[in-house]
């Protein structure tokens, strides 16, 4: 079987395991794979092992600022700072602020995680 970097959601509390962040309460390095996870992994939301897990079907392109909660999304994009819909998140530039709190502090590309 291949090895995915896609993201597995835990079917019981619908947390979702991201490969590219890992679990460093764990002690799991970021780009550990699903199937190369630990037997013993546990769900760090609910406690339940990772047969409780599925793959998400479809990734979707959001984006995730960690440091507020604000979603990019590509289908929508951010017409009214340059970006038109459709603008891929791996696409916007190296000097990307979030615009909800990246008016406040400089909250790059950096701060955001790969979501359903």
């Amino acid at each position: 079987m291949a090895k995915s970097i896609q993201p597995y959601r835990c079917g019981v509390c619908g947390y979702v395991y991201e490969p590219t962040r890992g679990e460093p309460g764990q002690k799991i390095p970021p780009g550990t794979t699903f199937e190369d996870l630990p037997a013993d992994y546990v769900c760090p939301v609910c406690g339940a092992g990772s047969r409780a897990f599925l793959p998400l079907a479809e990734r979707t392109g959001r984006y995730l600022c960690v440091a507020c909660g604000y979603i990019y999304d590509p289908e929508r994009g951010e017409p009214r700072h340059g970006y038109p819909p459709g603008t891929a998140f791996v696409d916007l530039p190296e000097n990307y602020t979030c615009p909800v709190c990246g008016a406040y502090a400089k909250v790059g590309k950096q701060a955001f995680i790969a979501i359903d």
